[in-house]
């Protein structure tokens, strides 16, 4: 394990074995960064307390016409 100044490197084994000891760092605000096969992988971080999300925003702004079927040229795009 790192303990520089930068997010803490740690390789996958280490952290499935420590996961509970990184939960608890990251909690303290630290930044781990996963790697695996010696790469940066993933970062496990905090996730921040957020307002809680407001049904209904987007009332008034769809018309009819977002529940069209999509012409047959989009819905070729998506199938690529």
């Amino acid at each position: 394990m790192s303990h520089g100044a930068g997010p803490m490197l740690i390789n996958v084994h280490q952290a499935k074995a420590q996961l509970s000891e990184l939960l608890e760092r990251v909690a303290r605000g630290e930044e781990i960064v996963i790697a695996k096969r010696g790469k940066p992988f993933v970062r496990l971080v905090r996730v921040e307390d957020r307002e809680p999300r407001v049904p209904g925003i987007a009332k008034g702004r769809l018309t009819e016409a977002f529940f069209d079927p999509l012409p047959n040229d989009e819905l070729d795009a998506w199938g690529q």
